[in-house]
């Protein structure tokens, strides 16, 4: 019976205590969530990279809204302009 006892003791003890026991394994499934979570982060942006990607390819507006936003650029024919507002003196 003693024997028993003692063995349920050693196998708790490992269980709860070891390097390899229950307290690792939660860490570890917490560690996984995390990277889980990083990861659906990271491929929602990777697709939203490659979809333009893709449209710069393929697509002409947006090369042309990048040329007008990012270069300043102006088809043939239309006018630019500049609107500068005052600065308020206080």
């Amino acid at each position: 019976m003693i024997l028993l006892i003692v063995l349920l003791f050693l196998l708790q003890y490992r269980l709860w205590f070891s390097h390899d026991g229950l307290p690792s394994v939660l860490y570890l499934n917490r560690t996984v969530e995390i990277q889980r979570s990083e990861n659906s982060i990271l491929e929602e942006r990777n697709k939203m990279l490659a979809a333009e990607v893709t449209d710069l390819k393929e697509g002409r507006d947006a090369l042309e809204e990048r040329a007008r936003s990012e270069l300043g650029m102006i088809r043939k024919g239309e006018t630019f302009i500049q609107i500068i507002e005052e600065a308020k003196s206080e």
